[in-house]
């Protein structure tokens, strides 16, 4: 598409003629919002997703003459992010911790350049916004992709199989075998079925093939045909359709305005009774309390998924507390080989934008004005 293609020595995305990414003469200051890691901080050298291992880029950074603050305090008026905003030049965030970049927040922001998602998805960003204000919003695309579909593959067969409440009673010195056996199944036979088949979906439908599953998608392009036989996965252009015919659904689609709150209580109800559900892509995808009273009902027999909304979730978030959930904090995607592998990126597209480089153009969300299509 043309609105990835670079010319020669251009410098990065000057959308509007305005702040878009590039090269000048003098100091960046870069911010960089990432989680606490506390007392685990030290546990091993290669934990640099935290706020205390700043992506391993601080010494490389301050070498060229840049200021790198780093933070977990992202929120409201008086975090100490707000005190950065207004004349910071890139801001590092990731999902697991997301620095929510509002339209106010752009336009108080009047030295920023370039956000950049330490990890995939930019959906804490209002992109339009960042459009608008010719800002370059780019991503890590593929650095966590494996590490996502593997969980979802352990979230499925932990739902499946009723694992959560066999370990509760080892842990409560109970014993109980018919507690989770009247409600365990095995992965063999049943149909399955992603909304969404990119990068994630398309890598849990390869690591589902070996459990004779039973594979269906939906997505608005169809994969390879080639891979699509090898596979074995059947393409569902009505997404409807295909949910009543699922054991399991997996949510594999980016947040978008056309996604949010897309299962919601009536999209819910179309779903086969018992089914299970693993969401590892975005909470607002779901209705919130619409999943909760489908837990309740027995409608969903599970849900299960690292993704909340908002993020940190509040105490209250009935997510917490219903019933047959393998829900925990967005911990899917930062592995430690995660990490390494978006750290790894965040520096190489730093240097480019440093350099006056494009960056790989499937890493970008918003370049020239203009988003990604995954966003449109």
């Amino acid at each position: 598409m043309a609105m990835w293609r670079a010319a020669a020595g251009q410098l990065l995305g000057r959308a509007l003629g305005s702040r878009a990414a590039h090269t000048s003469a003098g100091s960046k200051k870069i911010v960089g919002v990432f989680y606490k890691a506390g007392e685990y901080a030290d546990k091993n050298p290669n934990f640099v997703g935290c706020v205390e291992g700043a992506l391993g880029i601080r010494g490389w950074l301050e070498s060229k003459g840049h200021r790198y603050i780093v933070t977990d305090d992202k929120e409201g008026l008086n975090s100490e992010l707000e005190k950065h905003i207004e004349d910071m030049h890139v801001l590092i965030t990731t999902p697991f911790h997301p620095a929510y970049v509002s339209a106010e927040r752009i336009k108080k922001a009047k030295n920023l350049e370039l956000l950049l998602t330490a990890g995939i998805g930019s959906d804490h960003i209002d992109l339009p916004a960042a459009a608008a204000a010719g800002l370059t919003v780019a991503e890590v695309t593929g650095s966590n992709t494996v590490s996502v579909a593997e969980d979802e593959l352990m979230r499925i067969l932990i739902l499946l199989r009723n694992f959560l409440p066999g370990y509760q009673q080892v842990v409560q010195g109970e014993w109980n075998v018919a507690g989770i056996a009247y409600r365990a199944y095995d992965l063999e036979g049943k149909t399955v079925g992603t909304v969404g088949a990119g990068r994630i979906g398309r890598l849990l439908l390869q690591r589902l093939k070996p459990f004779n599953c039973n594979l269906l998608y939906h997505d608005r392009l169809k994969i390879d045909p080639e891979l699509e036989k090898e596979i074995g996965a059947k393409y569902e252009e009505d997404l409807d359709a295909m949910l009543p015919k699922c054991d399991v659904i997996v949510i594999n689609t980016p947040l978008t305005e056309k996604t949010r709150g897309m299962f919601n209580k009536e999209r819910l109800a179309k779903m086969k009774k018992g089914v299970i559900i693993v969401n590892n892509a975005r909470g607002a995808i779901m209705d919130t309390q619409a999943v909760a009273d489908a837990c309740a009902s027995g409608h969903v027999a599970g849900y299960g998924g690292d993704v909340w909304f908002p993020q940190p979730a509040p105490k209250d978030h009935p997510w917490r507390y219903m019933p047959n959930h393998a829900m925990t904090p967005h911990c899917s995607g930062t592995t430690i080989d995660g990490q390494l592998r978006y750290a790894a990126g965040v520096k190489e597209m730093l240097d480019r934008c440093f350099k006056g480089e494009d960056f790989p153009a499937q890493n970008y969300i918003v370049k020239e004005g203009q988003l990604a299509s995954q966003y449109q």
